[in-house]
């Protein structure tokens, strides 16, 4: 379902520049951590993380502007130095990032794709998880979520075979030990509520 546009979106948008990447690439200091989530929705998530590492820069992915827009203003109100926002399209990151200079990709609860059809717009497909290796640091990893065990079968196969390395799998996140910590998205309380088992799993560069 689409979101509704958002009135006065653009100039509200604009009114939150300060936290929005602007122009590619986005160049790190020598010492500097760097972590991004791609599909970050209303950036609940990302703001919980930055919250938690203030020594690490975030930045939160997301291509409809609608959607940005909301977390935008959340980031603005929290007044928290370490989130920006970018509004891209994942296939887009190699030119605004440099290979190598990410530590840890956030994936959420990705869009499924459900159709075999349209596999290869996954975020988990072999030409995205081949662009992730190029922008991934020595021993980065993906974390990825999802309530759809299609996907994540799909998205075990498909890491494997692009050569990571997978670490603290589970199918049930909510009774597992990887709980502790673990910061719920909206859609993951929304799929828990509903009786939806959480999938999770670490997959590191080799």
């Amino acid at each position: 379902m689409r979101m509704r546009r958002k009135r006065n979106g653009a100039q509200r948008l604009q009114n939150c520049s300060e936290y929005m990447l602007s122009q590619p690439p986005y160049v790190k200091s020598e010492n500097e951590r760097l972590m991004i989530e791609i599909g970050c929705g209303k950036g609940a998530f990302m703001l919980a993380l930055a919250a938690r590492e203030p020594e690490t820069t975030f930045i939160a992915i997301e291509k409809v502007p609608d959607v940005i827009l909301l977390a935008a203003e959340k980031i603005k109100a929290s007044e928290l130095p370490n989130v920006k926002l970018l509004n891209a399209d994942a296939g887009t990151l190699a030119q605004w990032f440099a290979p190598g200079s990410i530590e840890r990709i956030y994936l959420n609860f990705s869009d499924p794709w459900p159709r075999p059809k349209h596999a290869k717009r996954r975020l988990t497909a072999p030409a995205y998880l081949e662009l992730y290796k190029t922008l991934l640091s020595p021993n980065g990893a993906i974390f990825f979520k999802t309530d759809n065990r299609i996907l994540f079968d799909y998205s075990l196969e498909t890491l494997e075979q692009a050569g990571f390395r997978l670490e603290n799998l589970t199918y049930d996140l909510h009774n597992s030990e990887y709980e502790e910590g673990n910061i719920h998205t909206e859609y993951e309380d929304n799929f828990s509520a509903k009786g939806f088992s959480i999938n999770r799993v670490e997959a590191y560069v080799n």
